[in-house]
């Protein structure tokens, strides 16, 4: 039984009686459904057990409240004390310790076997047909998979929202803050393995639709698994208080079918364009980049937070020793909220934010890099 929030306004009953009714029947439980008080059974088998197995919890819990507190209140109401009714001066009950004893021994061991089998279910994640390595960013996603067949590819999906967005109202946006620019991808029906895991502070990885939510904890590596039974879009968010930018974390998945699902690994597993680019087309490139990679830091127009991050405009380090420039971003610096880029980004995107942040906002530096001059550089070599 689901029951819309309309039709649940037409209702008179009194609040606790409502929510017995909305969680013993599973109303609400549409994820698409605003202000829902149910959880959601999601799209995969795992997600359904586990919701079973919560309204078969909940409705003993209903039950067992029934059977103490009605008669309780009987017992209240009529033997209370204004009606002249005396206190009986007897002092314990062989029938009811035994019976408050045994039952609820009977009744937790019948809710532990379903609970045991589901948990183990939930942590076998053996035999998977796809890994992935999750690995989480302030406040980005790395997505790597780890292909059987040697086709290894990795990318970032940063939120899409524009930042001129954020602040509005969020009723104008049909998926506030859940949009991604690049989402991941995997095949309905398929046992995917997550291999989950952050490189600064703690997150988690947390779908609800697929039954997914893993603690990113740095130098660890939790596992969870999905297999979804059906196509779709599927929403999520860092579960975790991260830093100030938490909120702008989202997760966006789509299970798609196989034969989209294998076209897409096809194109993603080509070698990364090594290619000479034209100034212009690094700069195009590298404007789009600094938007969704540095401009939360550093500014949309370089200037930078005063005393929060330093501006990039007219910056020593961005008009300056190309080797300096080039070992910042691909390294990081120690000690300050700069990431090291060389482990997210691939080189031809490193390569245009580099020209960008050189030639933008005045800088006007007149020179630009390669991605062949990134990985010289990353190898060892120099520009």
């Amino acid at each position: 039984m689901y029951l819309s929030v309309d039709r649940l306004k037409k209702f008179t009953f009194r609040p606790a009686l409502m929510l017995f009714v909305l969680f013993s029947t599973g109303a609400i439980a549409d994820p698409s459904q605003r202000w829902q008080l149910n959880m959601s059974p999601g799209v995969t088998e795992l997600g359904q057990k586990i919701y079973d197995l919560h309204m078969a919890v909940t409705i003993i819990c209903c039950v067992i409240a029934l059977f103490v507190f009605i008669p309780l209140t009987i017992i209240i109401v009529k033997h209370r004390k204004s009606t002249g009714k005396q206190a009986a001066t007897w002092h314990e009950n062989l029938f009811f310790e035994l019976s408050w004893t045994i039952i609820p021994f009977f009744i937790l061991g019948f809710m532990a076997y379903p609970s045991t089998m589901t948990l183990i279910e939930a942590y076998d994640t053996s035999d998977s047909d796809i890994d992935i390595l999750v690995t989480g960013y302030q406040w980005k996603w790395k997505y790597e998979y780890l292909g059987k067949d040697g086709k290894n590819f990795s990318f970032m999906s940063n939120l899409s929202t524009p930042r001129d967005v954020i602040y509005g109202d969020p009723t104008e946006r049909e998926n506030y803050l859940l949009e991604v620019d690049e989402p991941l991808l995997i095949p309905v029906n398929q046992k995917t393995r997550f291999l989950v895991t952050a490189a600064d502070v703690i997150h988690a990885w947390w779908v609800p639709d697929l039954a997914v939510k893993k603690d990113a904890t740095p130098g660890y590596i939790n596992e969870a698994y999905t297999i979804p039974t059906k196509t779709g879009t599927y929403r999520g968010q860092c579960a975790e208080l991260c830093g100030k930018d938490h909120g702008f974390m989202p997760i966006v998945v789509k299970v798609v079918e196989q034969a989209e699902f294998d076209a897409w690994v096809e194109e993603k597993s080509k070698a990364v364009d090594l290619s000479p680019k034209t100034f212009d087309e690094l700069m195009a490139l590298g404007k789009d980049l600094y938007a969704t990679n540095c401009a939360a830091c550093h500014g949309v127009n370089g200037e930078g937070i005063a005393g929060a991050f330093p501006g990039l405009k007219g910056s020593p380090i961005a008009v300056g020793d190309m080797t300096g420039h080039l070992d910042i971003v691909v390294n990081g610096k120690p000690g300050t909220a700069m990431a090291a880029y060389g482990s997210q980004l691939d080189a031809l995107k490193l390569a245009a934010i580099i020209t960008y942040e050189r030639n933008a906002w005045g800088n006007n530096a007149g020179d630009s890099v390669q991605a062949t001059d990134v990985l010289n550089y990353m190898n060892g070599g120099a520009k």
